[in-house]
């Protein structure tokens, strides 16, 4: 008898969920239902495999969701965090198993104990990052910790990039996932991690000029700024007690110092409207921000504000992103300064249908054993495939599927609103992860303690 997995959303993440169930379909007796509201973006091997059904679904439609809910044995949620609790609720009624690769909002785990005693696994995070970072990380912290080991210090950064042979701008970077998120990343409270023992907090104006870097072989140089709030995961991780703990990330460096321009200039503002935006030419929206001159160009006024030269790479970086452009319009209807720039990046920063993207995850950590302070580094890099196929939707699509299977196997158990930090859930999915490529190097190196330049051999 055939087992239904209903997958709700079919995005950008879903390309490598959706061909992990299309290998594993008959061996595992899978029937698999794809419900998306855009059903014509979903490649035709799909629509014609005797085990899948695609079926148009408005998420907001009630009836239609209960009834494709109903018919299944586990859900997969794809869609935007925002829209996961609904079909939690769904799941709880009709006593269904959840999947999902958002963090666990207040509103989810609020579910968590009705969950408990239906006997439900209502899996989160259980993507990239979060994800792959929880389960990686939580593998060698156990292990130190089952040596005797005693925690000193922890670092976790990730990143989303552009493949090296598809490094085509100034910027070293292109868009492999959300736009948006990019734009307003660090935006809404001060960055916070503990260094040392000290409590540490960067404000979000100065978060771009406070860097760490890595260098890892093979790939070069990279810096990381801190995320908002590194200290979330402290009691999870059992890390109470640890004298340094700091998430960020990953990026090529000087990205960071160029994307503090904008920050200065306050284009990536997202708490009002430009008026009349709709028809202004992105020299327009960028004289908005500098100082009135009668005689000055829009050109000169920013290399002042700013204070960079004509000959500095700062400068190359935004005449690359054609902002002094007189000709190209915007074509938002009273949208916020972060909006405008974000289609002005899109402009440059979208990737080509043959371009790969990068995921780099880095993590250090700092240990005492027997009296002797030793150190881990773990890290991991993936390549993308082409547009479709990218190092991000693998990092984020296979664990979900890997999950589902688990779950629907019973090999996953434990009921309730979960992470994957228990050995049932991170010891099968890293180990499955290896046969796609998603594989950590670990090595051991000298302790360094908290560390602004590390190297991951």
């Amino acid at each position: 008898m055939l087992r239904n997995i209903l997958i709700i959303g079919a995005g950008k993440s879903t390309s490598y969920l959706l061909d992990y169930f299309f290998e594993k379909a008959e061996q595992e007796q899978l029937q698999l239902t794809i419900a998306d509201v855009n059903t014509d973006t979903i490649p035709v091997k799909f629509k014609q495999h005797p085990n899948f059904e695609v079926v148009c679904l408005d998420i907001f439609n009630t009836p239609d969701r209960q009834k494709l809910i109903q018919k299944a044995a586990i859900v997969i949620s794809m869609l935007p965090a925002s829209l996961h609790m609904n079909v939690a609720k769904d799941c709880i009624a009709f006593s269904k198993h959840l999947v999902t690769a958002s963090y666990v909002s207040d509103e989810i785990q609020g579910l968590d104990q009705q969950a408990k005693d239906k006997g439900l696994v209502f899996m989160n995070e259980i993507g990239l990052d979060p994800g792959v970072d929880h389960m990686s990380a939580i593998k060698i912290i156990n292990k130190i910790k089952e040596k005797g080991g005693k925690l000193l210090l922890f670092e976790s950064s990730t990143g989303g990039l552009v493949a090296p042979e598809s490094d085509t701008n100034l910027w070293n970077y292109k868009f492999t996932w959300n736009p948006r998120n990019v734009v307003v990343a660090g935006q809404g409270g001060t960055a916070k991690f503990i260094q040392e023992g000290t409590y540490k907090y960067i404000p979000y104006h100065k978060l771009f000029r406070r860097t760490e870097f890595i260098s890892i072989e093979g790939y070069g140089k990279f810096e990381i700024y801190a995320n908002r709030d590194s200290l979330k995961y402290r009691e999870a991780y059992g890390l109470s007690n640890v004298l340094t703990l700091y998430r960020g990330t990953i990026r090529r460096v000087g990205f960071s110092k160029a994307w503090n321009m904008f920050v200065q200039l306050g284009l990536t503002d997202d708490s009002y409207t430009i008026e009349n935006s709709e028809g202004m030419s992105y020299r327009e929206f960028v004289n908005h921000f500098l100082p009135y001159s009668p005689t000055d160009s829009v050109e000169l006024k920013l290399r002042y504000y700013l204070k960079i030269d004509q000959d500095d790479v700062m400068w190359e970086k935004l005449l690359e992103l054609n902002l002094f452009d007189a000709n190209k319009k915007i074509t938002l209807k009273n949208a916020t300064p972060a909006q405008i720039l974000q289609k002005i990046l899109e402009d440059s920063w979208t990737l080509a249908d043959t371009d790969k993207d990068m995921i780099v995850m880095y993590h250090k950590f700092g240990y005492e054993l027997k009296g002797e302070k030793k150190q881990i580094d773990s890290h991991m890099v993936v390549i993308g495939e082409n547009r479709t196929h990218t190092a991000m939707a693998k990092t984020v699509g296979l664990p979900v599927a890997i999950a589902t299977l688990l779950i629907l196997n019973k090999k996953i158990t434990t009921a309730g609103v979960q992470i994957p930090l228990h050995k049932e859930v991170y010891e099968p999915i890293l180990d499955e992860l290896t046969n796609y490529g998603v594989v950590f190097k670990e090595i051991e190196v000298p302790y360094l303690g908290y560390n602004p330049e590390s190297v991951a051999g």
